[in-house]
């Protein structure tokens, strides 16, 4: 029998395609379950940071009993040419609901976003930066300045509070239309229109963010976290081969090899369809950990084909099925489905069992606390 490792030991020996002394088990609670053990509004976590989410997170990471994968870490960036500022005003409040306008102060003018903020749920960007690219252009331009170093105080501290509980690291997003909803008032509908009607003016932006985010991974790899990841929910579902190829794939072969050089591993997470993307990655980039691999119908992923084609090339995280297991189903059904993702992908290391993305706010305790159990079952 192995000898038994920590929890931070056990995911990162995993995602090195490893075998750990036993299955990693990390289902992701990353926001919602996390909040709602506070027993806060869920504002006080996102807008007052009382407590804020990464602390949440190791909490609950403790609470359950799981390997935890803290992917709230966050840093503070100095910048050579930094000529914006933000304010914030309350547009409205009532008892379940508080809406904020962030402004961006640009020697150009001003960008304005929306929030509204839920006792009960995450926040939600209500309205985004871009209204009109070709009218917003040069006031972007001032969102993207050059990053030249960086204070990695909140990160060490957040990595002290998650101690041996949780393998850390710092998020960096992936360019493409995935992303851009986020910044389009009219999310990817109205990124598809700005790309048709102004291609110059797009092509230009993804640069602009391409660059800053290739930036920000230098610096957090610099900074030498747990493994570098890389965020980009809906990468192959909210955008065509084509638009990965152009505008995402690129950066994440200069982001995988950065992470390599340095020693990291690089993980990548993005709910949806995955199946073919899978095969990109193993085959065109140095990645190695892909997550969460989800089934019908969220996704498109047998996680027993997937291991028995790249389990010799990816470290793979995932996918136990978020509402018709982990939030419907019970303590036996999740049983069930752990063992059967244990026995497609567990097999010669490189495995931990996770959930198909986020579980719901209200998935029964018992049903996470189930899938520990049968994890720490298994042995190597």
């Amino acid at each position: 029998m192995k000898q038994e490792l920590t929890s931070r030991e056990r995911m990162l020996v995993a995602m090195a395609h490893g075998e750990p002394d036993t299955v990693p088990v990390s289902p992701d609670i990353s926001n919602m379950i996390p909040c709602r053990l506070t027993g806060k509004p869920f504002w006080k976590i996102y807008r007052d940071q009382d407590p804020p989410l990464w602390k949440a997170y190791a909490d609950a990471v403790r609470y359950f009993g799981f390997d935890g994968w803290q992917m709230h870490g966050s840093m503070d960036y100095m910048y050579a040419d930094a000529e914006w500022s933000f304010s914030e005003d309350i547009v409205s409040s009532s008892e379940d609901r508080l809406v904020t306008r962030t402004t961006c102060h640009t020697p150009k003018g001003d960008l304005w976003m929306e929030t509204t903020y839920y006792c009960d749920n995450p926040p939600t960007a209500t309205r985004k930066w871009i209204k009109d690219l070709q009218e917003d252009m040069p006031r972007l331009r001032y969102m993207f300045p050059k990053i030249v170093g960086y204070n990695d105080t909140r990160f060490r501290e957040q990595q002290a509070y998650s101690g041996d509980t949780a393998a850390c690291t710092i998020c960096v997003p992936v360019p493409g239309l995935q992303d851009l909803d986020s910044w389009f008032d009219g999310g990817v509908a109205a990124a598809a229109y700005a790309e048709a009607d102004y291609p110059g003016e797009f092509a230009e932006l993804v640069a602009w963010q391409s660059e800053y985010y290739l930036q920000m991974a230098e610096m957090n790899i610099a900074a030498q976290p747990d493994f570098f990841m890389m965020g980009a929910s809906g990468l192959w579902t909210l955008q065509s081969p084509h638009h990965f190829r152009r505008y995402s794939l690129p950066v994440i072969q200069k982001m995988t090899v950065m992470a390599k050089q340095a020693g990291l591993s690089s993980f990548l997470h993005s709910c949806g369809k995955q199946r073919q993307l899978v095969s990109i990655l193993a085959e065109e980039t140095d990645l190695d950990v892909v997550n969460p691999l989800e089934i019908p119908q969220m996704g498109d992923c047998d996680l027993g084909e997937i291991k028995a084609t790249f389990g010799d090339r990816l470290a793979l995280m995932g996918n136990i099925h978020t509402t018709d297991v982990m939030l419907r189903g019970t303590p036996d059904t999740v049983r069930e489905a752990c063992e059967q993702a244990i026995q497609s992908a567990a097999p010669g290391g490189g495995f931990i069992l996770s959930t198909g993305d986020q579980c719901g706010r209200d998935t029964p305790d018992e049903n996470i606390l189930a899938m520990v159990e049968t994890a720490r079952g298994y042995r190597y």
